[in-house]
């Protein structure tokens, strides 16, 4: 995870994810040119908010944390770069599922 050491800290509900490359090769062994491959929905949690300010003004925790390796929705989210790296900004609820070890 190189986008680890990024300087960059997201706000209330907010998550920081480095997605994984798309697979150059399908299972087949059939090398796919970049206009063919899928966007990527599966990143690493680099970086998470403090967590949704609730009406009692108490923070809801985030349910995900730093090195975690998530599901989002394909469009979901904010692509920018920091510090040369491709990063994207989603909102916890963006975030489907958390992949398990």
């Amino acid at each position: 995870m190189a986008a680890k050491n990024l300087k960059i800290r997201p706000l209330d509900d907010r998550v920081v994810v480095e997605p994984v490359e798309a697979e150059e090769r399908t299972a087949g062994g059939i090398v796919l040119p970049d206009s063919a491959k899928e966007k990527p929905q599966r990143g690493h949690v680099v970086a998470v908010g403090v967590g949704k300010l609730l009406e009692n003004g108490q923070r809801a925790p985030l349910s995900v944390s730093i090195g975690d390796e998530v599901i989002y929705g394909k469009y979901s989210g904010s692509d920018i770069e920091v510090d040369g790296h491709d990063v994207k900004i989603l909102r916890e609820s963006d975030i489907l599922a958390k992949v398990l070890a």
